[in-house]
């Protein structure tokens, strides 16, 4: 099965491919709005439950659970009714059960919670990056990264919103309605120019494809590279707000500037990635994004204080940012498979790193301490910058 594209139109008229990606571009910018402004109010959340770090890094298991378990139908159905399509119901649900996690009053509510938002959260990640592939194959240029640039510019704008609401005393609940206000908009607004993804039917030779079919070598590979890098992101989402609290010691006004810090710098890797492939190539561009993983991940460990470790922060942010768009598109591109089942395959490796991130945390730091832990994650930089080289479809076309 192979999937078509087809130009959106409005009232008869073509729409720019202008105004498509920029389409395309809101719609990541709304999903990465919903999951940042939960980022802001972890710490929050994990001390008005009062939850050690062992518990509260069990619960946060949940989330990507849920999205590991969406994972084979979101695919099938991205392939099945399209990507535009999926999306509609997809992106406002994310939005409900978002608001739902600032209603919980226990740990086993925010398991469920975190649960239902992973669940949800999968099928937009599909949807979204589905779209993402199709606008690029318009441009016929690479624009992947910049479309996560967009969802890195969410992160960031969302720890801002998340501190205003913090020192304004609004409560997580009402501070995630208000989000889901923003986000139903955005969506509102630009549905019509999303790029239609029409699947054609299979031909009779063609043998139907399983998800939990052996994995296309290709695809396994993009995916531990993503592995590697989403174990890394998920910590910095996940437990930065809660070194910077607990670690550094930064004033609670403050707690939050290792998140945005990080934030930031993800946003700024992912507009110049594509430039920067442009110069140097994939390879050796995620070669460098591996070592500055490590790099900043060991710094934040050996120096625990605020300057240094929002230093460091930045330059984790930098490294992670051009990892996952750059496999999103290799395996987007893949010739063999339409591209919600490939960017399924992939994102059902990296999101294990996603899974095994926050809770690893959580445990180590409950036996050695939260810095320690963070050193076991900084070993993924490493691992990605080896993995990489040995990766014929990060070649550069």
């Amino acid at each position: 099965m192979t999937e078509s594209i087809s130009i959106s139109e409005t009232a008869n008229k073509p729409i720019s491919k202008r105004r498509i990606r920029l389409a395309v571009a809101l719609v990541y910018f709304s999903m990465g709005l919903c999951f940042s402004s939960w980022a802001s109010r972890i710490p929050d959340i994990k001390t008005e439950l009062n939850l050690s770090d062992a518990l509260f890094g069990s619960i946060l298991f949940a989330l990507p659970v849920g999205q590991f378990l969406m994972m084979p139908f979101s695919g099938k159905l991205v392939t099945r009714f399209g990507s535009h399509k999926t999306l509609a119901f997809a992106l406002p649900a994310y939005t409900v059960l978002l608001s739902n996690l600032g209603l919980v009053k226990a740990g086993w509510q925010l398991a469920i919670g975190l649960f239902l938002f992973g669940l949800a959260g999968n099928l937009c990640n599909i949807s979204i990056n589905t779209q993402g592939v199709a606008a690029e194959r318009i441009y016929k240029r690479p624009i992947m990264a910049s479309f996560h640039g967009g969802w890195s510019l969410a992160g960031f704008t969302g720890a801002l919103i998340g501190l205003a609401m913090i020192n304004l005393n609004v409560s997580v609940f009402w501070h995630f309605v208000t989000i889901i206000g923003i986000v139903w908009a955005i969506v509102w607004i630009n549905y019509p120019f999303l790029v239609r993804t029409t699947p054609t039917p299979a031909t009779p030779e063609e043998p139907r494809r399983s998800f939990f079919n052996k994995p296309d070598s290709i695809l396994l590979q993009l995916g531990i590279i993503g592995f590697c890098s989403m174990a890394s992101e998920g910590a910095m989402f996940d437990w930065s707000g809660i070194y910077f609290k607990d670690v550094v010691k930064a004033p609670a006004s403050l707690v939050v500037l290792g998140y945005t810090s990080f934030m930031i710098m993800m946003a700024t890797g992912r507009f110049v990635a594509d430039y920067l492939i442009s110069k140097i190539g994939r390879k050796r561009l995620l070669q460098i994004c591996g070592v500055m993983i490590s790099a900043g991940l060991f710094t934040s460990v050996f120096f625990p204080y605020l300057i240094p470790c929002t230093l460091a922060f930045m330059l984790v942010g930098l490294g992670v940012s051009s990892i996952v768009p750059t496999v999103y598109s290799a395996a987007g591109r893949h010739s063999k498979i339409p591209a919600g089942i490939a960017l399924a395959t992939v994102s059902s490796v990296s999101f294990l790193g996603f899974l095994m991130g926050p809770p690893l945390i959580g445990y180590i730091s409950e036996v050695a301490g939260l810095r320690y832990s963070f050193a076991v994650i900084g070993v993924f930089g490493l691992g990605i910058s080896l993995m990489v080289s040995r990766v014929k479809a990060l070649n550069n076309d």
